[in-house]
């Protein structure tokens, strides 16, 4: 006979799920000893689930397939949350297997009993319990169906005494529905779009995550009217390689090309992009945005012209109809101011910047304890990565320095908590994408505050041998925070972090660390930590003030700063 959970494993097997994250508990006891009979199947214990739930969900980016976690009763599906939410956010098929007490026990306020459907019932896309072996391969098939087609988190939660129950003979292996066509576009709408750019002087184009599938088209695009490109975070997997219409990316994270970009344009195009902060946009543009969910034209900024479909569908069908426009003054400007700041960018994250003349009087002012600036940092791990490699990003400052400076070559794969924001996932997605391809590079940029809230998996990767190259941006602070503090005039408050050798920590769980406090020892610390067959953490003290400038520095930022500056001062105990 089949039980309940062995059937559940199968179907996953099937599907083509390679491992399961969590922590064993007593109610999904059943489904852990059918992972341990299923040799598809990799059982991946972690110290905390939030890690799991993280893990499961870059799996799933990746792939494409679910990624799958587990939660036991109470507690433990509670700590599943944050990653979950991340999923939900990042638009990745998850599905949690979730535990519960006894079913004649529900409800009666049992011990560690949570009510799991209100509990996800915000996350989730679909939530049910089975309570009877004659429910599956229905309500299998129903939370898998649902979790792949709509892109987002199913939850299966199992009573403790339903996982072991046997169910029907001959019944069938459920089966999941992975055919998801494009959805074209309205003939009427790319005509109306395609009226509006003829029409146009010059043109910008945002794009983002959502034309990755769609590069030939995009880049064929920006050819055709001569236009620069802002390319957002998501973007720049698929996109940022071999890109001559490239000019950076906008927000915080980018530099002033963005601005030129869109200041100079009469028409701004939007492929594929929900890109959230407002403040950036350019005013007084005709725009035109094309994006898959109709729902997310709009919301953002003002569309002239909307167009719903799938990006490649709709730019084949644009392309059609586009005039050539051979002017390139616009694109030229943007480029130049492209390679211009890019130049500057470059000149700091020289090891020896800080031995040249502008360098020592930039120390005196923003580096006195002679730090290794960030940027040395990120420019050496996009020199000494691979060309396959995959990187992972924690949210905050972290992720400006990997935006900056790690260009998305080859086959590079980008992975961040990137709409949910969370703080500690750099390590947990590192920890999935390495379990999937142990030869393929992993490469995690850590803040020192997001590594350390969920420091017990560093155990994970050595437990289960997964040789992720973990590098630790060690500013001893909430950088971010202590960022957005001193833009409005406030001195950083709370932001200081007590930080412990980590090389020291990660070496007494039994990953390899290496710890680097000069510039000019940051190359040799990688290379020697990507030659390493095994999980390293290489330490690197960074410096706490450095600054990242936004495309538009505004009078009342610099005012804030200097005020900021002005109080720490002030309230220095020195």
């Amino acid at each position: 006979m089949t039980t309940v959970a062995e059937l559940l494993i199968e179907s996953l097997a099937e599907h083509g799920v390679t491992h399961v994250w969590g922590v064993v508990g007593d109610a999904l006891n059943p489904v852990t000893d059918a992972i341990r009979q299923e040799d598809r199947i990799t059982w991946m214990g972690v110290r905390h689930e939030e890690v799991g739930a993280f893990a499961a969900g870059a799996q799933a980016q990746l792939t494409g397939r679910l990624g799958v976690c587990m939660g036991t009763v109470g507690p433990g599906s509670i700590h599943l949350l944050n990653g979950l939410y991340d999923a939900k956010k990042s638009h990745a098929p998850v599905l949690a297997i979730c535990g519960q007490v006894p079913r004649p026990e529900i409800g009666s306020d049992f011990f560690q009993e949570v009510d799991n459907e209100v509990l996800f019932s915000d996350v989730a896309v679909f939530h049910a319990t089975v309570t009877d072996p004659a429910q599956l391969p229905n309500l299998i098939e129903r939370a898998g169906n649902a979790a792949l087609q709509h892109r987002g988190v199913a939850v299966l939660t199992l009573p403790g005494d339903v996982g072991g129950l046997d169910v029907a003979k001959h019944t069938r292996t459920p089966r999941f529905v992975t055919d998801n066509p494009p959805l074209p576009p309205s003939p009427t709408s790319v005509q109306e779009a395609a009226e509006a750019i003829n029409a146009a002087g010059s043109v910008t184009m945002l794009v983002g995550q959502g034309a990755r599938h769609a590069r030939a088209e995009v880049l064929e695009v920006a050819e055709r009217l001569s236009a620069p490109m802002v390319i957002t975070l998501k973007g720049k997997e698929g996109l940022e390689r071999d890109n001559p219409y490239e000019v950076g990316q906008s927000g915080l994270l980018g530099g002033h090309a963005s601005a030129v970009a869109f200041e100079g344009c009469d028409l701004l195009l939007m492929v594929g992009t929900d890109f959230p902060y407002k403040e950036f946009y350019p005013s007084g543009k005709t725009v035109v945005q094309l994006d898959i969910d109709g729902g997310s034209i709009g919301r953002r900024h003002p569309v002239d012209h909307a167009v719903v479909g799938d990006s490649r569908l709709t730019l084949q069908a644009l392309l059609a109809q586009l005039s050539p426009k051979d002017d390139t003054a616009h694109l030229d400007k943007a480029r130049e101011a492209y390679a211009s700041w890019r130049e500057r960018q470059d000149a700091i994250a020289d090891p020896a910047y800080e031995s040249k003349p502008v360098g020592l009087l930039r120390r005196k002012v923003d580096n006195p304890d002679g730090r290794v600036r960030p940027e040395v940092l990120a420019a050496a791990a996009d020199r000494l990565a691979a060309e396959d490699a995959v990187f992972t990003t924690d949210t905050g400052m972290a992720t400006t320095w990997l935006a900056r400076y790690v260009r998305m070559r080859g086959e590079r794969r980008l992975l961040g908590s990137f709409n949910l924001g969370s703080m500690a996932n750099a390590m947990p997605q590192a920890l999935g994408a390495q379990a999937l391809d142990k030869d393929r590079q992993v490469i995690a940029f850590c803040g020192d505050g997001g590594l350390t809230m969920l420091l017990g998996d560093l155990i994970t990767a050595a437990t289960h041998d997964l040789p992720v190259k973990l590098l630790v941006f060690d500013n001893g602070r909430l950088g971010m925070v202590k960022l957005e503090m001193e833009q409005v005039g406030l001195p950083e408050y709370g932001t200081v972090l007590h930080n412990p050798d980590l090389a020291a920590v990660a070496e007494s769980v039994g990953v390899k660390g290496i710890r680097v406090t000069e510039a000019g020892a940051v190359d040799r610390a990688l290379a020697e930590a990507l030659a390493h067959p095994g999980p390293v953490l290489v330490d690197v003290l960074t410096n706490p003030d450095e600054v990242a400038v936004p495309p538009k520095p505004t009078v009342q930022q610099g005012w804030g700063f200097a005020i900021a500056k002005t109080r720490e001062f002030l309230d220095s105990p020195e």
